[in-house]
């Protein structure tokens, strides 16, 4: 790659969970108790594909611009993504950690053990929920005991998916399932897992937004580019739909780029 590595953030609600590139742990965590503050729910997903290097993360909420904040991503180190009760912090200092060559699992271990939970009555740190994944595939989840039900992920072969206020495990265990049987490019692995999850019944509130960021050191279209995609939808009847969209508009701009 030439110069430095770039980071590249997106603020995206998600959880983590410590394990290996292939499993099939399934780590669901309900609710307990009222939450005090306004819950914000939403469903993601990671993803790694060995065949290209490339690793990437999305996203969708019943929120506005759910992807400005809550996905992150570096290309050679990793994806992110912090959500349930978001402390955007996660996301750089999980980078940093994984920039440092700790595991995801000790990446998660670490970034929680550091947390100051200053407002634990309004955001405690029980609340969180968070996914690692590192350059290699290799994957750890988080799901806090106070996130908002239902609540919780699963992670698979090369992926993790994750959310709260979800209709149920079926949202997350679907999309699992979709992204290790869909063919084809990371971007239309990542949307087929997101469609899945909205199929199961995904975020109960609704749809809104949503958003998906790729990266690879020199994957980019253009000169000293580690995003190989990176698209936001911030408030759409069908977000789902409009981001399936515009990953089939990169992928025919692929297909010419390869003529």
């Amino acid at each position: 790659m030439m110069g430095n590595r770039r980071m590249y953030g997106m603020v995206f609600f998600l959880a983590v969970l410590a394990l290996g590139p292939v499993g099939g742990v399934l780590h669901a965590q309900a609710s307990g108790g009222s939450a005090e503050w306004d819950p914000v729910g939403t469903f993601s997903v990671v993803g790694y594909d060995p065949e290209t290097g490339e690793v990437g993360v999305a996203v969708q909420s019943r929120v506005f611009s759910v992807g400005n904040g809550v996905i992150w991503g570096e290309a050679g180190v990793g994806v992110v993504a912090t959500q349930a009760v978001v402390d955007v912090s996660y996301g750089p200092q999980a980078l940093a950690l994984l920039r440092e060559g700790y595991s995801p699992a000790e990446v998660v271990a670490r970034v929680l053990a550091a947390d100051p939970n200053p407002d634990p009555e309004r955001w405690s740190i029980e609340g969180r929920q968070f996914s690692v994944m590192n350059a290699r595939g290799e994957v750890a989840t988080h799901t806090g005991p106070r996130a908002s039900d239902w609540a919780g992920h699963r992670i698979g072969s090369y992926t993790s998916a994750q959310g709260n206020i979800l209709a149920g495990p079926a949202v997350v265990d679907d999309m699992v399932a979709a992204f290790e049987s869909t063919p084809g490019h990371l971007s239309q692995r990542l949307v087929a897992a997101l469609e899945a999850g909205q199929a199961a019944g995904g975020d109960t509130r609704g749809m809104q937004s949503a958003a998906l960021l790729i990266v690879k050191e020199d994957g980019g279209v253009w000169l000293n580019n580690d995003v190989v995609l990176r698209l936001q939808v911030d408030d759409h009847a069908e977000p789902i739909a409009e981001l399936r969209r515009l990953v089939e508009m990169a992928e025919e701009r692929r297909a010419r780029r390869r003529r």
